[in-house]
C-alpha cells in the first residue's frame, strides 16, 4: 500500500467520508487511513494500493480537492525534512530526473503566507535530489507543500501543526458543482436538489456506467442528471402530471409559466446526456408498476416531506379526499395524503424487492432535531444501513442522507417484516414532521416580533 494525502473541500464534512468510502469500494479498494482520520480536518492520509486506483477516485470525488503521493510530513519543519530524508530514494528518482520539468508549489490552510514567505519555505527543500529544470507553466511533475494552521481562524498559529510534501497525482470534480449550477439548469421545480449534493448522492449510492438508476419521486429528474454524467442509464417515476410533463407554473422568479422544452429529457439534452435517459413515468410511488425481479442498481430519491411539496398518492373516492385534481389530458384522479412513514416503508420495500444484490438506496429522512435517535431511521430486514449524514436545514430540524445496500434476498415473508417490530412505533414521529418544522417557523417570527416591540 502506498501512502497519499487527500485535501478535502471545507463543506459538506459530514458526507466527505462516506464518500471516500464508496469511491475506493467502487475502485476496488477499500478505506484505510494511516492515522485516526481527523474527520473535520481538509488533509487525511490515506493507504491505496495503486496510484490508477487514486486517479480512479479523484475521477468521481466532488468532496475531495486533490491527492497527492506523500513523500514526507510531521508536525515542525524539522520533522518533515527528517521525514523526507527517510522517504525511499528509488520512489524519488524517476520523477527527478535531469531531462525532466518540475515546479514545487504551496498551500496553507487558514493562513495566507507573502511571497517571500513561500519561496523561503521552497528554498530549504534544497537538499532533496531535483536533477531536472524549474517550468512554472508546463511542468512534467508538480510537487506542493501542505501546511495546515488548525480549524480556528480566530486563533492562527505561528507555525503549523501538520506539514506535508507530496507529488501531486490528480484534483477531483469540483468543477461539476458550478457547470451543473441548477442557476443555469433549463427545468427546475421549489425542490430541485443542489448540484453538489446531487453528486454526492450518486457517489454515496456507487453509480457506475451501464447501471440503471431510478428516482420514484422523480420531480424535475435533479437527481437523474448526477448518475447520467457517470454513465449510467436513468429513469423515474412521479405522481404529478405536470410536473413529469413540464406543464404549468414555472419555479423561476420573474417567469409565470413554463415553455415548451422545459422537461427531463430536455435537462439531459442540455448536458449531452439525453442517450442514458429511458424514460420518467406518471405513476404512485406507493403502487409499484414493475414486474417482479431485480431491477436497479442504485435508487437515488428525495421523497417530498409535505415543506414545499405535499406527499400524495393515488386514492380511490371512498377514502378521505383531499382534494380532486384535473390534469391538462382531462382525466381525473384522487388524491390522498400520504404520511412520511409510509413513504420511507414503501421505499425501504420497494428497494429490498427490486434492488439488485449489493445494490444501494439513497434516499433524505426529514428529522426533528430535539427528538432524533438512531432508532428513528427506518430499517428492513434485506437492507443494511451504510451510511447516515446530517444537513442542517434550521435550528430544530434537518435531513439526513440515509445509505443502505441490499445484502438479502427478498422473500414475501419479508413484505411487511417490519410491522412486527417493536420499533415501527418510533417511525411514526416523521409524520408530525411539517407541523414541527412550522411550529418552530412561528415560534421564531413570534420571538423576532417581541424583539422588534423592546
Amino acid at each position: 500500500l502506498r501512502r497519499y494525502l487527500l485535501l478535502l473541500a471545507q463543506e459538506h464534512l459530514e458526507f466527505r467520508l462516506p464518500e471516500i468510502t464508496s469511491l475506493l469500494s467502487l475502485c476496488g479498494g477499500q478505506f484505510s487511513g494511516e492515522q485516526e482520520i481527523r474527520v473535520n480536518s481538509p488533509f487525511w492520509i490515506l493507504n491505496i494500493p495503486s496510484e490508477e486506483m487514486a486517479r480512479g477516485l479523484m475521477k468521481r470525488t466532488v468532496c475531495a480537492k486533490s491527492i497527492f503521493e506523500l513523500w514526507g510530513h510531521g508536525r515542525s519543519a524539522g520533522e518533515l525534512y527528517a521525514s523526507l530524508k527517510n522517504y525511499p530514494t528509488d520512489k524519488m528518482l524517476p520523477y527527478l530526473q535531469s531531462d525532466s520539468t518540475y515546479k514545487i508549489r504551496i498551500h496553507s490552510f487558514n493562513k495566507t503566507l507573502t511571497q517571500a514567505q513561500k519561496i523561503k519555505k521552497i528554498d530549504a527543500l534544497e537538499f532533496l535530489p531535483f536533477k531536472g529544470k524549474v517550468n512554472l507553466k508546463t511542468p512534467e511533475h508538480i510537487f506542493w507543500i501542505l501546511e495546515d494552521y488548525g480549524m480556528n481562524p480566530n486563533d492562527v498559529p505561528e507555525e503549523p501543526i501538520h506539514l506535508y510534501f507530496g507529488r501531486w497525482i490528480a484534483d477531483g470534480q469540483r468543477e461539476l458543482i458550478e457547470s451543473y449550477s441548477v442557476k443555469k439548469r433549463h427545468f427546475i421545480g421549489n425542490t430541485s436538489m443542489d448540484a453538489c449534493l446531487s453528486f454526492i448522492m450518486a457517489n454515496h449510492a456507487r453509480v457506475k456506467p451501464n447501471d440503471i438508476v431510478y428516482d420514484p419521486f422523480v420531480g424535475t429528474g435533479g437527481l437523474l442528471i448526477s448518475s447520467a454524467h457517470f454513465g449510467a442509464y436513468v429513469c423515474g417515476t412521479d405522481i404529478d402530471y405536470n410536473t413529469i410533463h413540464g406543464l404549468g407554473k414555472a419555479s423561476r422568479k420573474n417567469q409565470k409559466w413554463r415553455g415548451p422544452d422545459e422537461n427531463i429529457r430536455a435537462n439531459l439534452r442540455q448536458y449531452g446526456l439525453e442517450k442514458y435517459y429511458l424514460d420518467a413515468l406518471v405513476a404512485d410511488s406507493s403502487r409499484p408498476i414493475w414486474r417482479k425481479g431485480m431491477l436497479f442498481d442504485a435508487i437515488i430519491t428525495d421523497p417530498p416531506y409535505g415543506i414545499r411539496e405535499a406527499p400524495r398518492r393515488m386514492g380511490s373516492p371512498k377514502e378521505t379526499v383531499k382534494s380532486v385534481e384535473r390534469s391538462t389530458e382531462n382525466q381525473f384522479f384522487v388524491s390522498s395524503s400520504y404520511h412520511l412513514s409510509d413513504i420511507f416503508f414503501d421505499l425501504l420495500k420497494f428497494g429490498a424487492e427490486y434492488l439488485v444484490m449489493g445494490g444501494r438506496l439513497v434516499y433524505w429522512l426529514p428529522i426533528y432535531r430535539p427528538e432524533y435517535t438512531e432508532e428513528i431511521i427506518p430499517r428492513h430486514p434485506c437492507l443494511k444501513l451504510i451510511s447516515n449524514c446530517e444537513q442542517m436545514l434550521s435550528s430544530h430540524t434537518s435531513r439526513r442522507l440515509i445509505t443502505m445496500e441490499k445484502v438479502k434476498e427478498f422473500k414475501d415473508q419479508d413484505e411487511n417484516s417490519y410491522l412486527l417490530d417493536g420499533q415501527y412505533l418510533p417511525y411514526r414521529g416523521h409524520n408530525s414532521f411539517r407541523e414541527k418544522y412550522f411550529s418552530g417557523v412561528t415560534k421564531r417570527i413570534a420571538k423576532e416580533e417581541k424583539d422588534i416591540q423592546k
